[in-house]
């Protein structure tokens, strides 16, 4: 028995680094290409620059009429930050309701919302642009930070985890006089931070790396997120590879840096979140 568990354990181990491994190297290989000059890129002869070069990294940032990164990266940021706290916000109050209160066919109406994280969010893009069309939030931060507050996933992750804390530390509140909205925010949210954070981790980069909304809701070059402005640098006649990927590796930085930040937030709250009903 002891034979075959430190047989899996290392099985695990080895598929874990294998996976690691094909994971990191195009992204490795990524910053590494983003020091080559043009010529080196076009004809691939080494995986490491023969020539380094910050030449790619000075078009983007000297250039701020034609290429306005400041403004895209500004654009992302806002937008970002913005949808990761309202989706936060609504998310937490209607996973707290549909975890804790007896609403009339709560079990059926969560039910309906799983039933949707099977829909494909393509299908939406129709109604959800004759809808904001008709607010007239086209081409503004609107189109892009109202439509996925209602975030589906959300919900039924922190549905998940507010059944795993113990009602008695809510009745023992509610005997002391604390209101329904007391208990939610002085004890269910900082019992719930390690879900709270994966979330708000998950959102945060599913809305940076967000480039079909962008590219569908947005017309003005100014108001474009970072991940459109630099499909800018692609054309049908001609591809800058030098500049696109180093302003993919400016893209990518911001993500990266998250991640290992709260990377333990991240593995903490998908163990403690369950399945439990």
């Amino acid at each position: 028995m002891a034979i075959a568990t430190r047989t899996q354990t290392r099985l695990a181990v080895a598929l874990s680094a294998l996976g690691s491994f094909v994971i990191l190297v195009p992204v490795a290989l990524m910053f590494v290409t983003a020091f080559k000059p043009d010529a080196e890129i076009i004809r691939f002869e080494s995986l490491l620059p023969r020539v380094w070069t910050l030449d790619n990294f000075r078009d983007i940032f000297g250039n701020s009429q034609e290429i306005p990164i400041f403004r895209w990266l500004a654009n992302s940021l806002f937008i970002s930050m913005s949808v990761t706290a309202l989706v936060l916000a609504v998310d937490s109050l209607a996973a707290y309701a549909l975890a804790r209160l007896d609403l009339p066919y709560g079990r059926h109406v969560f039910l309906v919302i799983v039933a949707t994280l099977m829909v494909p969010g393509q299908v939406f893009l129709v109604p959800v642009y004759l809808m904001l069309n008709a607010l007239g939030w086209l081409d503004t931060p609107l189109a892009l930070i109202v439509p996925p507050i209602a975030g589906v996933f959300g919900v039924f992750l922190l549905r998940q985890f507010f059944l795993t804390i113990p009602r008695e530390l809510e009745e023992a509140a509610a005997i002391d006089g604390c209101s329904r909205l007391r208990v939610f925010w002085e004890i269910i949210l900082p019992l719930a931070r390690p879900a709270l954070c994966t979330l708000g981790i998950f959102v945060f980069i599913g809305s940076w790396n967000d480039f079909l909304g962008p590219l569908v809701f947005l017309d003005s070059v100014d108001n474009y997120t970072l991940p459109v402005g630099i499909a800018l640098f692609q054309t049908s006649y001609y591809a800058e590879y030098g500049i696109t990927i180093a302003a993919s590796v400016i893209c990518t930085l911001p993500v990266l840096i998250v991640f290992l930040l709260f990377q333990k937030h991240i593995i903490k709250g998908v163990m403690l979140s369950g399945l439990k009903e």
